[in-house]
């Protein structure tokens, strides 16, 4: 099977350096866990269709409260095992195939009988586990998953392994004494978990999967000894290579401002920041580790003041960073997906703000602005 990869990714190489003029079709949607669940479906998925969203994103939890596997399978590479429970993430590919949605899942949190009793953000003490979990997922929304009652599940084609590994709210731990010196652990935990979600995925051989690594934070602080580590992505990018993680099709990351007084082409004033405007540093760096793999902004936006008067943009300029960013995205070659996150603001304040319509559900001048980007 790697040997298979490799020729894809060389034939993948040289596509790209034949046609690095112009991205191969950017494929515009949006990040949004939160409404998949528990938004009423009659009202988030037709404004995915209003939107003329090309994909969804949406966390597709192995374990924790939401998770697929609250207990430990039987055959945990059996999509159809009792232990798991597939109803909540049946239901997002059915809504979203009826609006013409394709949907990225990204495979999350270990169950506590997979790490020890932990929680979700610890890594799986066996990779092999997630292999299982992975190959299940992929083989359940091939294309040709028949349920008991008669349904064939749409297929999904996207997957991302984790969420912003990088920090703290997606792995812990993030670094770790190692005699006199410190070193990224949850860029090592992160290479077997990268490689057992792309072994899982792939392994179906079902032809046109692709699949993610990275999905890193915009920032992080590389201080191991501070009240809350995180590592950076540059940093992360470089130990995940060191430690292994290879196969990937695509590399992902979370391109947010750090700031309000950011636009799409400000380069951030922090030297270990990676926004839209200093993406060629990213682009740079995944290319000199793994070579002319495309990139996934697989969530970014900006949010509004109102309501948030500390980290929000005028709902004008919202709507005018969204349309600067896509016509950036489509520039950059290597860049064949931008997902906007939000549908709907988060109801608490202290949620986030990005939202192309208000908690209550009125529409900022981003939802049009969506709609044209999604249309040209």
């Amino acid at each position: 099977m790697r040997g298979v990869l490799a020729l894809a990714l060389v034939a993948l190489s040289a596509a790209c350096a034949a046609g690095a003029t112009a991205a191969p079709g950017l494929k515009l949607g949006i990040t949004d866990s939160g409404d998949a669940y528990f938004s009423p479906p009659a009202s988030f998925y037709p404004d995915l269709g209003r939107l003329h969203a090309k994909v969804l994103r949406v966390h597709l939890n192995w374990g924790g409260k939401l998770g697929v596997a609250t207990r430990r399978p039987v055959d945990g590479a059996d999509p159809s095992d009792p232990a798991y429970n597939w109803s909540r993430y049946d239901e997002i590919v059915l809504r979203a195939a009826d609006q013409n949605v394709q949907v990225l899942f990204t495979i999350f949190g270990s169950p506590a009988w997979a790490n020890g009793g932990q929680l979700p953000t610890r890594a799986p003490h066996r990779a092999a586990d997630l292999v299982d979990f992975s190959f299940a997922a992929a083989q359940r929304y091939g294309g040709e998953f028949m349920r008991d009652d008669g349904t064939v599940l749409p297929r999904v084609r996207y997957w991302t392994a984790w969420n912003e590994p990088n920090l703290t709210i997606g792995l812990v731990p993030q670094w770790k004494r190692v005699g006199k010196h410190w070193v990224i652990q949850s860029a090592i935990d992160y290479a077997r978990i990268c490689n057992a979600v792309v072994d899982g995925v792939h392994g179906t051989l079902i032809p046109g999967e692709k699949v993610a690594c990275g999905d890193t934070g915009p920032r992080g602080n590389n201080a191991p000894v501070s009240e809350r580590p995180t590592t950076s992505p540059i940093a992360f990018l470089r130990a995940m290579k060191r430690a292994g993680a290879t196969g990937f099709d695509a590399y992902a990351h979370h391109p947010y401002p750090s700031g309000p007084s950011e636009t799409p082409t400000t380069r951030p004033t922090g030297s270990s920041a990676v926004t839209f405007g200093n993406l060629d540093t990213l682009v740079s760096e995944v290319t000199k580790l793994y070579g002319h793999k495309e990139i996934w902004l697989d969530e970014y936006g900006y949010q509004t003041n109102p309501p948030d008067d500390d980290l929000g943009v005028t709902p004008a300029k919202q709507a005018r960073f969204l349309t600067q960013s896509v016509a950036l995205a489509r520039k950059n070659p290597r860049v064949t997906m931008l997902l906007w996150f939000l549908v709907r603001d988060e109801h608490r304040l202290i949620g986030w703000q990005s939202g192309l319509e208000t908690w209550d559900g009125k529409r900022k001048p981003a939802f049009a602005a969506f709609q044209r980007a999604a249309k040209s």
